[in-house]
């Protein structure tokens, strides 16, 4: 029996209005899956009758695949934000791979992925709909994880060290929020700027200096969501920015919406 995972969902931007549209449940691999693979997660959603919904994310440094009826690929990280469209009633399945967790299956660089997408096929040597048939023929979640990770198990490369020790250092960015620069990682981890750089072009597909900028972000869209920002100047200092102008044009560069803006939709919405 997959267990669900506790830790709240961070990156989906507006989730009081998304709560009211989909349901995303997300479960824990085993221990040798585990390895490689974050989490599983399933979104479901029933809108007949209602408009459709396009759910924006604030993207994590992962690489997912995702099932879909005929549509199912392996999607890089995404350096802005994602969308997805719903619509009338469905669900989709995805594996959530830990930073770092997708190299030894690509075995090339996973800044190739980078805002971009693969097929089934170029990963895994066939196409993807027998397996998608038989996911999505299953009425309970269990049967269709189970057989989602028989498929992978039964494909899982040989563990690389580097998948550890890269993914150790982005949950110590996520984690730690006096990293607001590369050079604090650096100093933290004790690897040499072009080393980690190197590492994470190769296993992550994005820069240390994305990562620390994602989480950063992610931070402030929390404390929006929750209405406990601070000032914008005091807010834009503790995330690493030299002045509020920095934090703003970064976020709406990446989001669409100024902060107040985006506060502005949210508690109104």
């Amino acid at each position: 029996m997959h267990r669900t995972t506790d830790e709240p969902p961070r990156g989906i931007l507006h989730p009081k209005t998304g709560e009211t549209k989909f349901v995303l449940s997300r479960f824990q691999p085993s221990a040798e899956i585990g390895f490689f693979v974050q989490h599983y997660w399933i979104v479901k959603w029933d809108l007949r009758g209602e408009a459709p919904y396009r759910q924006t994310v604030l993207t994590h440094p992962n690489v997912n695949l995702v099932f879909e009826p005929e549509l199912t690929r392996i999607y890089g990280v995404s350096s802005t934000t994602s969308s997805h469209l719903l619509q009338d009633r469905g669900w989709v399945l995805g594996l959530k791979f830990k930073p770092g967790g997708f190299y030894p299956f690509l075995n090339e660089p996973v800044s190739r992925l980078t805002d971009g997408s693969i097929s089934f096929r170029e990963v895994f040597g066939m196409d993807s709909e027998p397996l998608e048939k038989e996911i999505f023929a299953q009425e309970e979640v269990e049967p269709a994880l189970s057989r989602v990770e028989t498929f992978l198990g039964e494909r899982l490369p040989a563990p690389d060290d580097n998948v550890s020790f890269v993914n150790d250092i982005v949950s110590h960015i996520r984690n730690d929020r006096t990293i607001v620069k590369v050079d604090d990682a650096v100093r933290q981890t004790g690897v040499h700027k072009r080393t980690l750089q190197r590492l994470f072009d190769r296993y992550v597909g994005v820069s240390p200096k994305w990562v620390i900028r994602r989480y950063r972000l992610h931070e402030a869209a929390e404390q929006m969501h929750h209405g406990s920002v601070p000032d914008w100047s005091q807010l834009s200092l503790a995330l690493g920015y030299y002045d509020q102008s920095h934090f703003i044009r970064d976020f709406r560069s990446i989001v669409g919406p100024s902060p107040k803006q985006y506060v502005r939709k949210h508690h109104s919405g």
